[in-house]
């Protein structure tokens, strides 16, 4: 229990220098956050529409994974509906609630708010590590929805694509009960001449 602090000083100072770079490496690619604005309002189409639950996805520079699924045609259905409501006008789509993009935002403020503590105050304790929790938790969420909507997504998919969608983790039966898939949506962009 005594190390506690010492582990989590180690861990906010891999956070400081770890974070904000991943950040940005998003941040830059616009292709990137085209799709994982997609990816966004894919899950959650798929989470309102179909009642899926703990899905998750990865975005690439060509479109996207979703993880978590049984039917890989809910998952068509779903991105060519989100790419068809984010090109109407509808940005809320591009923010979810369990986005990596707001842990790793609510883990940097835990992390600046525990190091200046800790610099402030000299000591390593229980304490200052639980003050930077409670803070990380009031501010990351919607600082972390912020950054979604301004950094790590672009809602102006105008010129977006859906090329296909395959399957790359087939379900395998465990006792019964299927073990969801992992699918990729490919998409691409449109080049006006």
């Amino acid at each position: 229990m005594l190390l506690l602090p010492f582990k989590f000083t180690i861990d906010s100072l891999i956070i400081l220098f770890k974070a904000p770079g991943q950040l940005f490496a998003i941040a830059k690619n616009e292709s990137l956050r085209k799709n994982h604005a997609l990816e966004h309002a894919t899950v959650n189409i798929l989470e309102k529409k179909y009642g899926y639950s703990n899905l998750s996805g990865l975005a690439e520079e060509n479109g996207f994974y979703i993880n978590g699924v049984i039917n890989p045609k809910d998952v068509k259905v779903a991105a060519q509906e989100g790419l068809l409501r984010l090109q109407q006008g509808e940005r809320n789509l591009v923010v979810h609630k369990q986005c990596g993009t707001s842990l790793t935002v609510a883990n940097l403020v835990s992390a600046v708010v525990f190091i200046l503590l800790l610099l402030l105050t000299g000591v390593f304790s229980l304490l200052n590590m639980l003050l930077a929790i409670i803070i990380a938790n009031f501010i990351g969420p919607q600082l972390g929805v912020w950054v979604q909507k301004n950094y790590t997504t672009s809602y102006q998919v105008d010129n977006m694509e859906i090329n296909g969608v395959q399957l790359r983790q087939d379900s395998q039966t465990m006792l019964g009960i299927n073990v969801p898939k992992k699918v990729f949506v490919r998409t691409s962009e449109l080049v006006w001449k």
